[in-house]
């Protein structure tokens, strides 16, 4: 994807903060943190939503990478909170699958 924003971080187009990174996935610090904490971790290949995740091994490899770098980060312990966004009505912005990781702080519920 030539104008996908996640992509172009993917390819170094764009800076990043960058946290962690490996062959399948990327991970960086959210330019406007809702959290202490709050990494975006993201698949190389362009997946636009969770609905179009088919691989069963690249989820696992995402849910892995985040339980990593929340223990890297020192929250694994108090805990934290992942959330993925899903089409409009979820709330999602940037087409592009990616999961959030919050932590360093009291997560409320509702999330709202």
């Amino acid at each position: 994807m030539t104008d996908c924003l996640f992509c172009k971080m993917v390819n170094q187009a764009i800076p990043v903060d960058k946290v962690f990174e490996d062959e399948r996935v990327l991970a960086f610090r959210d330019i406007n943190p809702k959290a202490p904490t709050h990494i975006l971790v993201i698949p190389k290949q362009h997946v636009a939503t969770l609905n179009d995740l088919q691989d069963p091994s690249l989820a696992g490899h995402l849910l892995q990478t985040v339980a990593q770098i929340a223990a890297s980060e020192g929250i694994a312990d108090t805990g934290y909170r992942t959330v993925i966004n899903c089409n409009a009505a979820g709330g999602q912005e940037v087409y592009h699958l990616h999961l959030h990781l919050l932590g360093g702080r009291q997560m409320s519920w509702p999330a709202g």
